[in-house]
């Protein structure tokens, strides 16, 4: 599917940056990109929380005899409260500033690590991976709510683009200076360092943090008509954007649970090689971001409709990244089989940069946080399934590869069939269309009389 950029009426339909001359007419504050920045490390620090219990799996498998099982759970632990968590704090940044909640939140993280200094427990691992998924879940909406207060709608794309790449640095930085530490020193300070750098950025946060000034959701709630939220959520934008991006998030729990294990254990690298080949699909996948985010906001400079320059932008990946995954038991070699991995995986990141723009599109700015935060709720369930599916398979496979390569392929199929849905049900401009009319034909909200005392 392809549409031409003219001048044309017809080229320049509901949610093109040109037929949205109003949003187009607000200029960045200064500042904007200071916050895009904190945010973006703010996204690398969540990353690098993530992945270090991917990255040391196999120590910490060795040093406590888990069975596949077990460390399938350990991975799936981390998203136990993560979707309670983010629906819960959704709804409160309608309400509170961004700036206490992502400060909240990041001292969370920072403090859940440092049980793992010592000695420990599998059930004290277990609680304190659950405890950083709750606070971890409500973070990539709220921040995304956050930078939206910052740029006007047509202008959101490179912004967003740049704080999903914060999970793809968090990996490529992350790896090597946590993998010499596990090799070199111990699995358990990889923890505490990580707790460090939290506290490092709270502190940054504390200094340089603020609020933006575009959006005043409190006035907004007051102002603005409102959309039921039964009708949001029911919309095919938002069904379409979720199905999509569980797809996605099914093979990035897998990479952050299992991809380390599998150079280790299924291809036979050593730990200190596993290190350096873990940050392949996140160098790559850095690259589909910024390169979707780049030419989504050229699409719609040039006239095309959202329904083009977001939703079949981040959905086509998706599918060519499932056929690409699908292949992986049927070549040989190892070199070859991670090429394919880097490459099928790395794909999954253009519906990242396109959904919460789409989302952001249709929904009222005093109802945004809660959608994105209920958005990133639905689809991180995958994180829960993924590596515990992915260890039930590696543990009644016949061997440790044909485990591993049938777990991928079972995300290939979920991969092809998210995409496809996606490529159906994203229409977020004629979405905006048809939720606009509904809302407008809503009686105005009331204005209450505030008293003197």
């Amino acid at each position: 599917m392809s549409a031409q950029a003219t001048p044309s009426a017809a080229a320049k339909t509901v949610g093109t940056s040109k037929g949205a001359s109003k949003g187009a007419s607000k200029a960045t504050p200064k500042g904007a990109w200071t916050i895009v920045f904190l945010l973006f490390l703010l996204m690398v620090v969540n990353f690098a929380d993530k992945i270090v219990v991917g990255l040391a799996g196999v120590p910490i498998v060795t040093d406590m005899k888990l069975e596949p099982a077990q460390f399938g759970l350990l991975g799936s632990a981390f998203f136990f409260l993560f979707s309670i968590s983010a629906i819960v704090v959704g709804f409160l940044v309608n309400k509170v500033p961004t700036r206490w909640v992502l400060l909240t939140l990041a001292v969370i993280w920072a403090l859940a690590q440092f049980p793992m200094v010592g000695t420990v427990s599998f059930t004290t691992l277990l609680i304190c991976r659950i405890v950083l998924g709750a606070g971890e879940g409500p973070a990539a909406s709220v921040a995304m709510h956050a930078i939206y207060k910052w740029f006007p709608d047509e202008k959101r794309a490179l912004p967003t683009a740049v704080l999903t790449q914060g999970s793809a640095f968090g990996v490529i930085l992350a790896v090597p200076a946590l993998n010499w530490i596990i090799v070199n020193h111990s699995w358990h300070y990889a923890f505490g360092a990580l707790g460090v750098i939290g506290l490092i950025w709270v502190c940054a946060w504390l200094a340089l943090g603020k609020e933006g000034p575009l959006e005043d959701t409190q006035t907004l709630a007051v102002s603005e008509p409102k959309i039921p939220y039964i009708r949001l959520l029911t919309s095919r934008t938002f069904l379409g954007c979720v199905i999509a991006t569980f797809g996605a998030y099914w093979a990035l729990s897998l990479g952050l649970t299992w991809f380390t294990s599998f150079i280790v254990k299924g291809l036979g690298f050593s730990q200190s090689d596993a290190g350096w080949i873990s940050i392949l699909p996140w160098v790559f996948g850095a690259t589909i971001v910024i390169l979707t985010g780049w030419i989504s906001q050229v699409m719609m400079v040039r006239g095309y409709s959202t329904r083009v320059s977001r939703g079949v932008l981040g959905s086509v990946p998706l599918i060519v990244g499932g056929l690409i995954l699908a292949s992986m038991p049927h070549v040989a070699g190892s070199g070859l089989q991670i090429a394919l991995l880097v490459v099928g995986a790395g794909l999954c990141g253009a519906i990242y940069v396109v959904c919460p723009p789409m989302l952001g599109e249709f929904t009222p700015a005093s109802q945004r946080g809660a959608i994105l935060a209920i958005y990133g709720a639905l689809y991180t369930l995958s994180g829960i399934i993924a590596p515990y599916v992915m260890g039930k398979v590696i543990e009644r496979a016949g061997s440790t590869i044909d485990g591993y390569l049938t777990g991928f392929t079972i995300n290939a199929v979920i991969m092809i069939g998210s995409g496809v849905v996606g490529l159906l049900l994203l229409w977020p401009n004629t979405e905006k269309a048809r939720l606009t009319r509904g809302a407008a034909a809503q009686p105005a909200p009331m204005k209450r009389a505030v008293s003197p005392t």
